[in-house]
């Protein structure tokens, strides 16, 4: 067992482990990114919203970015700095809130700005609009903004140039953990189809999916393109990336529960894809496993499923040096994003608690979850 499972051997399971030391590694390099490119980064809470690390997050970023009213109402009162938020569509009831809370708000349509018009005005907040370059740069159609009959953003044939008093941005977001390349060409698409608006903004937002903390991103690049566009355009450039923050920060740490055999080794852990890693299912999504490898690198494979009742609870099959007992820890990596803020209990399965690993090594649990936690949702 590696050292970091071995410290990890006395927390109960399943459980996710937040390391310092790496989040601060990403917050790093966020920031110098936002420092030589003169642009602002925001965190989408979206795909990680664990507020314990709000205060250290804060010390690097400009504020946050929320897709609905609780996300914005979070950010506000446990980060602070600048609060974003886009709806593709605002409720009534809670719009005076959102206006309370937000610093900059985005609609999804002309028509929830008409509509909304009169009250955003009289707040004397920022207001922008989410535009659709049509320019798709991914395969995952789920994850895809720019696919075919999306309802996010309005496209250049549905754009209305008269109704744009009054907005101070636009806002723009397709990509999905991909490279400075897909940004490119995703800012020629937007020029192409929406360049002579922009000299009429304050501020252009090129949302988020920018893998900027991956090894091997283009900085260079990215940097150059935000500095080049800024100067084209005198306008203020916003990135609210959520990956890029919490990349290879989190852990997942589970024990094998029983074994069974079924034409192949099976391993039921006390984790769940779909109650404590929705994306492995959703993506899908291969989480790094330590110790694990594919099948056939190791000579002991096994299927690793979770205890639900759903047939497709399956993590993956991974192969081991050794064959895996009851009890054995296992440590799922890059487990911070899209865990927490999807994760559910379906067969009344016990929420993870959250530790943070901080950076002298000490583990800190920041929240532990009952039953009552289940209970709560449900009447």
């Amino acid at each position: 067992m590696d050292a970091l499972a071995e410290s990890l051997r006395a927390l109960p399971t399943p459980c996710y482990v937040v390391d310092e030391a790496r989040l601060t590694d990403n917050l790093a390099t966020l920031k110098a990114v936002a420092d030589a490119a003169g642009c602002k980064i925001l965190l989408a809470q979206k795909a990680f919203s664990m507020f314990a690390v709000y205060p250290l997050i804060g010390r690097y970023l400009a504020g946050t970015a929320a897709s609905g009213l609780y996300e914005a109402r979070l950010g506000r009162e446990e980060m602070g700095g600048e609060t974003h938020i886009f709806s593709p569509a605002f409720r009534d009831a809670e719009f005076d809130e959102v206006l309370r809370l937000c610093d900059h708000i985005v609609f999804n349509s002309f028509s929830q700005w008409e509509h909304f018009r009169e009250r955003a005005l009289a707040s004397g907040r920022s207001f922008g609009l989410r535009i659709n370059p049509e320019c798709s740069t991914q395969e995952h159609v789920l994850y895809d903004p720019c696919a075919p009959f999306s309802r996010l953003g309005v496209p250049r044939a549905q754009f209305r140039p008269g109704l744009l008093d009054g907005l101070d941005g636009l806002h723009f977001h397709t990509l999905c953990e991909q490279g400075s390349d897909a940004l490119l060409r995703t800012l020629d698409a937007v020029e192409a189809s929406f360049g002579e608006f922009i000299p009429r903004m304050k501020w252009v937002n090129f949302g988020g999916g920018h893998h900027i903390t991956k090894p091997g991103y283009n900085t260079d690049a990215l940097v150059a393109r935000i500095r080049e566009f800024r100067k084209r355009y005198g306008v203020e450039v916003y990135l609210e990336p959520g990956e890029a923050v919490a990349l290879n920060a989190g852990y997942l740490a589970t024990r094998v529960v029983d074994l069974v055999e079924n034409g192949m080794s099976i391993a039921i852990l006390d984790a769940s894809a779909a109650c404590h890693m929705p994306d492995v299912l959703e993506m899908p999504y291969r989480p790094p496993l330590r110790g694990g490898a594919l099948p056939g690198v190791k000579p002991y494979p096994y299927r690793l499923a979770g205890p639900t009742c759903l047939a497709g609870d399956i993590i993956g099959d991974y192969s081991f040096d050794q064959p895996l007992q009851p009890g054995d820890l296992l440590v799922f990596e890059d487990m911070a994003l899209y865990t927490m803020v999807k994760n559910n209990t379906f067969n009344g399965m016990p929420l993870p608690a959250i530790v943070l690993r901080k950076a002298d090594g000490t583990l800190q649990t920041v929240r532990a979850f009952g039953y009552e936690d289940f209970r709560g949702r449900l009447s």
